[in-house]
């Protein structure tokens, strides 16, 4: 019988080889190398659950990781993925008990409901993320959004989007952030709603990140004051890649010949418009150039505003529907569009309420509000009807001619209106500020 010569692979040897090839590991020093990775995620301070997700993230890049040996002893760098931990947290134990981690479930998700404030549904499902064993540490961070002007359905709105939040560092991860992002000029209340709506920026590094942002928003915005109003807006102006998209639409923009201050319009205050995929923003750029929206102008890029996006582009159908059923032609809907371009976005009921008392109680012609859609921003109850009602009883006393402009009597500030037809007929019309409080109705005689 035929012998196989060669030297003899212990078994034990040759399953360790396998799992070592599957991890990354291979080799004669896939042992060594596979403990030293095991030793490494389980000093990450995570639980059970996390442990897994972990070595899965970290076998993914093996060449990304290297032994003691091969670092010549120096530290090994802890993964991005992990930054929400502080680097001096202390490790987290890792119960092997399925007793003991039902016990952890179910503590997390009476945390969730009593102390953050989510549905037994949500806390079932933001468990399946979080695993507390104590209320330290997330106390210590509800206690930090308490005291920084966090509503209670604030704090579970944002224990609802980012339920590991809870695991992070106050003093090393959260507090310099939030204190970082005060000192730029945003008040208390403000940052709560903007950190409510997205917390994402909670998670990423102050220093590689938030902080390079800001500078970048400086040299675009010049002021403090426009940053704010621009992250009031959204967060992800300080978390996107502003190379791929801000800088060259920006660039784009200066070639052609849209002005400093209307590039700082758009950056300020609809800065998501300007943060698209350089294709898409230069076709929708060039797209309002050829509806004749001048470059120069402000309204080239409410504009390009107005035709971003799906949501502003389904919001302009329905407003292209609603302005031709009160028999504006295409051609005034376009007339109207140029004149003020967030005519198209505003809804339904905003501009059926504001067109029925104009044209039905105030007898306009439709058509007459395409020379000034201005007017249909306004507030009804605080601006349209209170002025309206004053004009209708100079007209009726001939103290003032019926062609009116809706623009001499809308658009002007409260000051203006008052000092020239209010305070102007005092003397005629005794009653005419109680008209415009809203204190005497149109059918009351004066």
């Amino acid at each position: 019988m035929a012998q196989i010569s060669g030297p003899r692979t212990h078994p034990i040897k040759v399953k360790r080889l396998a799992i070592g090839e599957k991890l990354g590991c291979e080799g004669d020093g896939a042992l060594p190398l596979l403990l030293h990775r095991l030793r490494t995620v389980a000093q990450m301070a995570v639980t059970v659950p996390q442990y897994a997700s972990a070595l899965r993230l970290l076998y993914s890049t093996p060449s990304s990781w290297k032994t003691p040996s091969s670092t010549g002893g120096r530290t090994i760098p802890k993964p991005l993925f992990f930054s929400l931990q502080s680097q001096s947290s202390p490790p987290a134990v890792i119960s092997r008990n399925p007793r003991g981690h039902r016990h952890s479930h179910s503590f997390t998700i009476s945390y969730l409901v009593d102390s953050c404030g989510l549905s037994p549904e949500h806390a079932t499902v933001a468990a399946q993320k979080l695993h507390l064993d104590s209320p330290d540490r997330p106390d210590a961070v509800l206690a930090l959004l308490r005291d920084h002007g966090f509503s209670r359905a604030q704090i579970s709105s944002l224990v609802k989007k980012r339920p590991l939040l809870l695991l992070a560092s106050v003093e090393s991860v959260l507090l310099p952030k939030i204190r970082f992002l005060l000192s730029i000029g945003i008040s208390e209340p403000a940052l709560a709603r903007a950190l409510c709506s997205n917390p994402t920026i909670l998670t990423r590094s102050l220093t590689n990140q938030i902080i390079p942002s800001y500078n970048f928003l400086k040299s675009v915005l010049l002021s403090d004051e426009k940053i704010v109003a621009a992250l009031r807006r959204t967060t992800w102006i300080f978390l996107a890649d502003h190379n791929k998209s801000l800088v060259p639409n920006i660039d784009f923009l200066s070639e052609m010949g849209v002005p400093e201050k209307c590039v700082k319009l758009l950056v300020t205050h609809f800065p998501e418009a300007v943060m698209q995929r350089n294709e898409y923003f230069r076709r929708i750029a060039e797209q309002a150039k050829e509806m004749g929206f001048d470059p120069k102008k402000s309204t080239f890029v409410l504009a390009i505003h107005t035709l971003s996006g799906k949501a502003n582009q389904s919001t302009w159908e329905k407003c292209f529907e609603v302005y031709k059923r009160w028999g504006w032609s295409e051609d005034d809907i376009m007339r109207a569009f140029k004149k003020h371009p967030h005519c198209m976005m505003l809804s339904e009921r905003k501009i059926n309420r504001s067109m029925e008392y104009l044209v039905k109680e105030m007898g306009w012609e439709p058509r007459r509000i395409v020379q000034c859609p201005l007017v249909l921003f306004f507030s009804l109850e605080k601006r349209i009807i209170p002025r309206c009602s004053v004009i209708r009883v100079l007209v009726s006393k001939g103290l003032v001619n019926e062609d009116w402009s809706l623009a001499s009597v809308l658009a002007p500030v409260e000051d203006v209106f008052l000092d020239k037809f209010v305070t102007k007929y005092a003397e005629q019309v005794p009653e005419l500020m109680l008209v415009y409080r809203g204190k005497i109705h149109r059918t009351q005689p004066l």
